[in-house]
């Protein structure tokens, strides 16, 4: 399993959970199995976002389309994108 994990400022949640939900690169089609969104417990203006993916190929063509889409609307819903791949090496609940 791949993670695309997405960090970046928003100027506020509402906004962009909205901009989120309208899926403008259509996550199912390019293969996110699941997502995640996290905040920061003392910064209400930030967000964290897991892409859970079968395979790197498919975090990857996700990460082109979202480069895209982050060109048009940097600086209105999102601010400064940072990104990582990560494999997951282990996961256990307990």
């Amino acid at each position: 399993m791949v993670i695309l994990q997405i960090e970046h400022k928003i100027p506020n949640f509402a906004g962009w959970k909205q901009a989120f939900e309208s899926d403008p690169i259509n996550r199912k089609q390019i293969g996110v199995r699941s997502y995640s969104i996290f905040q920061p417990v003392n910064d209400p203006n930030y967000v964290i976002i897991n892409l859970e993916f079968g395979t790197l190929n498919e975090a990857e063509i996700a990460l082109t389309s979202l480069r895209k889409l982050w060109q048009k609307v940097e600086g209105t819903v999102m601010m400064d994108p940072q990104t990582r791949l990560l494999n997951l090496v282990e996961s256990k609940d307990i």
